[in-house]
């Protein structure tokens, strides 16, 4: 009697393609990082450069408004933090600013934040409002002849205000940058897991395929 050959499920042996994300480029991300830095530093030194060329020391001119009486340029020193909180303390904060930006550097690259692109862009936008105003707590541009308590001050020179009685403390580029890359940071804190990404060398997100052979 013929006994029924064994069949073969070809299911069984076929390859099945497994998608999975590849981890990301730390060394694409460090370039992100790294740039978006240098850039926003460089912008926030020479923008203050050439409004300090241009109108001058604090109180050597008036105010020039771009929308009056909201919006305007005008010359200012801090010589504290935020809203001048510290006044004097120069040397402290430029400490402060140092271990910051090696905390974000050993976030980023160490424990692989930088996997996030929303966190690279993020913690750029910091560095680089780290590297403006630490250029000017360390006295880089100050010259004999200013005030010595200028020597740790922040040059600050975009004014908005609502009226006289509401008038934000002069800022610059620097703590723009600052502001906005804090926000982005806080916005990621309230909705986590939304920017989980990973990334090829490139940068951009990859998939690529393995073979079970069961």
């Amino acid at each position: 009697m013929n006994q029924a050959e064994p069949t073969i499920d070809d299911s069984e042996t076929a390859p099945v393609a497994v998608t999975s994300r590849a981890p990301a480029s730390l060394v694409g991300r460090f370039w992100v990082f790294l740039g978006i830095a240098l850039v926003g530093g460089w912008l926030d030194l020479w923008s203050k450069a050439a409004v300090f060329r241009w109108r001058g020391l604090p109180a050597q001119s008036d105010i020039w408004w771009v929308w009056e009486p909201y919006f305007g340029i005008e010359t200012a020193v801090n010589i504290g933090a935020v809203f001048g909180v510290g006044a004097g303390r120069g040397s402290f904060f430029a400490a402060m600013s140092v271990v910051a930006a090696i905390g974000i550097v050993i976030w980023l690259f160490w424990f692989r934040a930088a996997e996030s692109r929303w966190l690279t862009v993020a913690l750029g936008m910091v560095g680089g409002g780290i590297i403006g105003n630490l250029y000017d707590r360390l006295g880089l541009w100050w010259q004999p002849g200013y005030p010595e308590q200028w020597q740790s001050g922040v040059r600050d020179w975009i004014l908005w205000r609502i009226n006289e009685q509401w008038t934000w403390p002069n800022f610059n580029i620097a703590d723009s940058l600052l502001v906005v890359g804090a926000g982005m940071l806080l916005y990621q804190s309230f909705f986590p897991g939304q920017f989980i990404e990973s990334a090829g060398n490139d940068g951009e997100p990859q998939e690529h395929e393995t073979t079970n052979t069961a």
